[in-house]
């Protein structure tokens, strides 16, 4: 019975934070010491930086 209550809670945690997760996230980088963490953290991923890196600093073509 306790492993039932158990499961059943972690699924309806996981469904509410899947349902509201952009609202989490926003809240969460809305906090400016956790928006530096996750951009340091960001920036630290190859792939992540070699999309976003180039498009900062090119300039538009006409």
């Amino acid at each position: 019975m306790r492993i039932f209550l158990v499961l059943t809670f972690a699924v309806s945690a996981a469904a509410a934070i899947f349902k509201w997760r952009y609202r989490i996230v926003n809240t969460l980088l809305a906090v400016s010491f956790l928006r530096r963490v996750a951009v340091m953290i960001s920036m630290n991923m190859p792939e992540i930086r070699q999309r976003i890196l180039p498009g900062l600093f090119s300039r538009p073509s006409n």
